[in-house]
This record gives C-alpha cells, sequence and structure tokens, in this order.
C-alpha cells in the first residue's frame, strides 16, 4: 500500500511571536524527523498551505504564508494550496493522489481541531488509509480547553477515521 506524507499548514504564521502554536518547537522537531524518514524511502510528501483572506496570520504571498523554513519544500515535494479547512475541497489533492496511487495518508500539522480533523475525516470518506500522528499535530488554547485537551480528545474522537500513533511508531 502507497504511502504519502501530509504536511498541513506548518506555515510561519502558526509560529508568530506570543502567538506559537502549542509545543511549537518539538512539533517542528517531531514533524522534521518523520519528514527525514519519508525522505529516505522516496516516500512521497505534500505540503498543504492555506491561502487566507487579507491581515489573517496566513495571508496569500506574505511571510506568514510561507511554509516554515525548518521543513522546507524539496524540489520533488508537492504542494498544494487550499482555501478551507478541507485539503481535498476545490484542491488538486485527490487528482494528484492519484496519479501517484496512494492509498495511505500518513497526516501531521496545524489545527487540530480544523484542518487536521477534518482533512482526517475526508481521506477517510475518500477510502484512504489514515494514520494520524497523534504528537505531530497541534493548536492553541481556546476560551474552553487547553489546547493539549484539545489534541487529546481529537487523537481519541479521530481513531474513528484514523489509526492513531506517535511519531515514534511511524515508519515508512
Amino acid at each position: 500500500m502507497k504511502k504519502a506524507l501530509l504536511i498541513i499548514d506548518v506555515q510561519n504564521g502558526m509560529f508568530q511571536k506570543g502567538k506559537v502554536v502549542h509545543n511549537g518547537e518539538r512539533l517542528i522537531l517531531r514533524i522534521k524527523s518523520i519528514l527525514t524518514q519519508a525522505r529516505l524511502t522516496k516516500t512521497p510528501v505534500i505540503y498543504i498551505q492555506h491561502n487566507a483572506p487579507i491581515g489573517r496570520p496566513l495571508e496569500y504571498k506574505t511571510s506568514g504564508w510561507e511554509i516554515h523554513p525548518d521543513l522546507a519544500p524539496e524540489y520533488e515535494d508537492i504542494i498544494i494550496q487550499k482555501t478551507t479547512p478541507d485539503a481535498f475541497f476545490q484542491t488538486s489533492l485527490e487528482d494528484t493522489l492519484n496519479q501517484l496511487d496512494i492509498e495511505h495518508l500518513i497526516i501531521t500539522g496545524i489545527q487540530t481541531e480544523a484542518c487536521v480533523d477534518t482533512t482526517c475525516r475526508r481521506a477517510f470518506s475518500n477510502h484512504y488509509k489514515v494514520t494520524l500522528v497523534s504528537d505531530a499535530h497541534s493548536t492553541w488554547d481556546t476560551n474552553l480547553l487547553t489546547a493539549e485537551q484539545i489534541i487529546g480528545h481529537h487523537n481519541e474522537v479521530l481513531r474513528w477515521f484514523a489509526d492513531v500513533y506517535p511519531s515514534s511508531e511511524i515508519s515508512f
């Protein structure tokens, strides 16, 4: 079963001073480790890059929109642009996966309760095998829940749609 690594919305705007995503440095290190494994095994790497409206942290073509430099794409990597939490909705992701004969998606990224959640569920509905890397997605605290609570909750709920494993158990 051919795999691909999805890195969702790990863009500079998610790491703004004073508004850094929960455990941002650890998140980058974990995704970087998984990314290194993927590249060593020639597993396709697909970046999902959010295009936000003017004035938002991920505003299209601004420094906040750029993919985090520690995870910079290489020539052979694929970048898919999106404008909603669903990486499949009105994007070229499905066509790209079909062209590459991908059947299994390894999902990492930001924001747990939005883009990561929606993309996991949509991938499942589109008949992909899905693996969510439990310690390689993140979010921010809200008025109701801490980021840790949100991440933990989603790791439990998304078990209905994905196999959920920590980065230490991911292999390509």
